[in-house]
């Protein structure tokens, strides 16, 4: 691994986060003879994150899961090889490439992806929670495929009669779900309000927080929910980069997507089988169909329209099974721990522990 990063160089360096630094690496005979040259992603993590990641990606693969191709543990140094995603992250197409705009259909092809490794990990025989879904965590390969990356807050859902995990408070700002922040009870309904904030800013080219916006607009949500339900309106506010890529169909159906993700009430968000099957809908549509202009409102959301799955029942790879009804918000006291990274940077606050 020093070999591959050139003995760990700072401009070998892919990006920062909570857990650990990320190298680019690249295995060739030059490490080992007869090795075939290979580009790799190469993360010096801290005992908790190192623990969570190979826990999760050890155990689990998946399209829209980042492969993990080996670990190191030695002395003080922990390392995970990952295969290198080569579009980067989908945080720096969104908002830090100047000249570089994506497309509608990438977008929804982007979302699909990441609702994809959602469901999965939520579909496991013990679900999962992701429990830090941003754009900074979906990075793009060199086709723009979507998978899902650092797994350090990761966490096993509730079992049995659990009705959720009682955790301390992670995540990142403007992404963790309302309910999560004030009681430090997690489900899975949690990532699918990080997934609809993510959406939010595919739709509208915004980051979930921007201090360099008026007042009213630096949180997206509080801001952009209200519009979502009011198909005129919410024509206007989405990402003037994509006009005249999409119809008003299909946006609307999208729009009211992220409305139903982001309900302050956990019950009120549909599951992500369901946010996936929905996405599937919207891209099996015919070129001729997609772009018909229909300015009446769409009903996203009806239990009894959707085909139904469980986080409990539906194990990976199998089809899906029948709905049990959602856990509701807790009136439990809000936790008095917090722990949310910086919305500005992939930086923590403070040093993350995994509980």
């Amino acid at each position: 691994m020093k070999l591959a990063t050139k003995h760990f160089r700072p401009d070998f360096i892919l990006g920062e986060g909570g857990f650990g630094v990320v190298y680019k690496g690249v295995i060739d005979k030059s490490i080992r003879l007869g090795y075939e040259t290979m580009v790799v992603a190469i993360k010096e993590l801290n005992p908790d994150g190192y623990k969570a990641e190979v826990n999760y990606l050890g155990q689990f693969s998946h399209p829209n899961l980042v492969k993990l191709i080996g670990y190191c543990c030695e002395d003080e140094h922990r390392l995970l090889v990952y295969e290198y995603m080569a579009s980067g992250s989908l945080e720096k197409h969104l908002f830090r490439r100047v000249g570089c705009t994506l497309t509608w259909s990438k977008r929804l092809k982007i979302a699909l992806d990441a609702a994809k490794g959602l469901a999965f990990l939520h579909g496991a025989e013990r679900s999962i929670i992701y429990r830090d879904f941003k754009t900074s965590n979906i990075l793009l390969d060199g086709d723009f495929n979507a998978k899902l990356s650092d797994f350090g807050l990761a966490k096993d859902g509730p079992i049995g009669d659990q009705t959720h995990v009682s955790t301390r408070v992670m995540g990142t700002y403007g992404y963790a779900a309302p309910e999560y922040v004030m009681t430090g009870h997690l489900t899975a309904r949690s990532d699918v309000y990080g997934f609809g904030v993510v959406l939010l800013e595919l739709l509208l080219g915004r980051r979930a927080l921007d201090k360099g916006r008026p007042s009213r607009e630096h949180n997206l949500v509080e801001w952009a929910r209200p519009l979502l339900n009011h198909n005129k309106k919410v024509l206007r506010i989405l990402d003037p980069r994509m006009e005249g890529q999409y119809s008003v169909k299909t946006a609307v159906k999208v729009t009211n997507l992220a409305y139903q993700c982001l309900s302050q009430n956990p019950k009120g968000r549909p599951l992500m089988c369901q946010v996936v099957e929905l996405l599937e809908g919207v891209q099996s549509k015919d070129e001729d169909e997609m772009f018909q202009s229909n300015e009446k409102g769409v009903t996203l959301y009806d239990d009894s329209g959707l085909s139904s799955c469980t986080p409990e029942t539906r194990k990976p790879g199998t089809g899906n099974g029948r709905c049990k009804p959602a856990n509701g918000r807790s009136n439990s006291k809000p936790s008095t721990e917090c722990d949310l990274y910086n919305p500005c940077s992939d930086f923590a606050v403070s040093s993350p522990v995994r509980s």
